[in-house]
């Protein structure tokens, strides 16, 4: 099964053309989201490849719509409430680049297709599970949903579930070891480490 992770790479190819308003309902955002990164990768070779430019298109287009800080709050758990503000904003930073860096690697488009299922959530609801199907010829269908929770700034997502399993959650069991043995300092340290090879200037 692919990991929650790797998933994570049909947002990390996108958006060249993203068109739906920051006030628009999940689903729409979803659906807008995977209409135009399938045509984004079709019309051309690097992002379909996951080079620089799709890197580089999702820092501009995709990233604003996620809320790593919910999601980092969420794969720390326990242990958030203990870190300062300065840390909490260094965890948040260097969880942000260990998703970009582990999900844009070697990912390719390779004819996939995707169908957006009905959103489950209940009206007035500030959460929302927008469900997909990613079809790749000679493959399963992969079930992707995303997580969704309406902020201040419009809806975002916080979470992926790949096959029922939370990306937000794997990594929280991985950080968990690492908190009970070094701290939140610890945690600091081993993220900025993973990301070392990544960063730029």
């Amino acid at each position: 099964m692919k990991s929650p992770a790797a998933a994570l790479c049909t947002l990390l190819l996108a958006l060249p053309a993203f068109g739906a308003p920051p006030d628009a309902d999940p689903e729409t955002l979803i659906r807008s989201m995977t209409q135009d990164v399938l045509a984004a990768a079709r019309a051309d070779r690097d992002i379909a490849s996951g080079g620089p430019k799709a890197m580089k298109l999702a820092e501009e287009r995709i990233l604003p719509l996620v809320d790593f800080e919910e999601a980092t709050r969420l794969a720390v758990g326990r242990y958030w409430p203990q870190a300062s503000k300065a840390q909490q904003a260094r965890l948040v930073a260097e969880f942000r680049a260990l998703l970009v860096r582990t999900t844009s690697a070697g990912q390719r488009y390779e004819g996939q297709t995707v169908t957006v299922l009905p959103t489950q959530m209940t009206p007035g609801s500030t959460e929302a599970t927008v469900r997909n199907r990613y079809l790749r010829p000679g493959t399963a269908p992969l079930r992707i949903d995303f997580q969704m929770h309406k902020t201040g700034a419009g809806w975002k997502i916080y979470d992926i579930v790949v096959e029922g399993v939370s990306l937000v959650l794997t990594y929280r069991s991985e950080f968990d070891a690492v908190l009970k043995q070094q701290g939140i300092d610890g945690l600091i340290r081993r993220l900025a480490e993973k990301n070392a090879p990544a960063k730029i200037g």
